[in-house]
């Protein structure tokens, strides 16, 4: 199957062109600017230097993206998506138990964040011109787009749960990640336990436990 068709309903359907087309213009730009940002700096990085690396013109780049600054949040919520993965998949193998749930949600992103070599970059950096803002002091939309993915997991799981009950429990569990890779102390594993044990009383509310 082409990168171009999906599947539905076991018939194969295919992405139309043009969204085809964008998406790998937005694929191959991510991967400009990842590669850039190993080599230097995201201060130093121009949006002519990312558009020449994906082999498109700076116009491409701004028309796609608007500013560089819009492209920086996109970038890393598209290096995010990777975490929210693993955390998808971590919360899933336990529907049948909400606190290992979330202790193993927890763990599972501090632990891949900390091994990712462009979190590593991120968090080194000055705090002013580079793209640890874009987490931190600009990071609401970070925050807005991870917990309207955690919040649809939890649902999947425990569709009775009160909406609004879970989606505060996504969005602090979503502010607490981000503090503990912004500031790390423990080990995730015990990061985990430790955040388990405060939100056991509230998660078993939530999730009807």
């Amino acid at each position: 199957m082409t990168a171009s068709a999906a599947t539905i309903g076991g018939v194969e359907a295919r992405t139309p062109y043009p969204q085809a087309a964008r998406r790998l213009l937005r694929e191959t730009l991510f991967a400009a600017a990842r590669d850039e940002v190993q080599q230097r700096p995201w201060s130093e990085i121009t949006m002519a230097e990312i558009a020449a690396a994906a082999g498109v013109s700076r116009q491409t780049l701004y028309k796609e993206f608007g500013s560089r600054d819009e492209f920086a949040q996109a970038l890393v919520i598209h290096e995010g998506e990777r975490f929210l993965d693993a955390v998808d998949a971590a919360v899933r193998e336990h529907f049948d138990d909400p606190r290992a749930a979330v202790g193993a949600a927890l763990g599972t992103f501090l632990r891949t964040a900390g091994e990712d070599p462009l979190v590593r970059i991120l968090l080194g950096d000055d705090g002013g011109a580079g793209l640890l803002p874009f987490v931190t002091t600009q990071g609401m939309p970070v925050v807005q787009w991870a917990t309207a993915r955690l919040t649809a997991t939890i649902e999947d799981g425990w569709p009775e749960a009160p909406p609004a009950k879970v989606r505060l429990l996504a969005e602090s569990l979503v502010r607490l990640a981000i503090s503990h890779v912004t500031a790390p102390g423990e080990s995730p594993e015990e990061t985990a336990k430790r955040t388990g044990e405060l939100l056991g009383p509230f998660i078993d509310e939530a999730l009807g436990v």
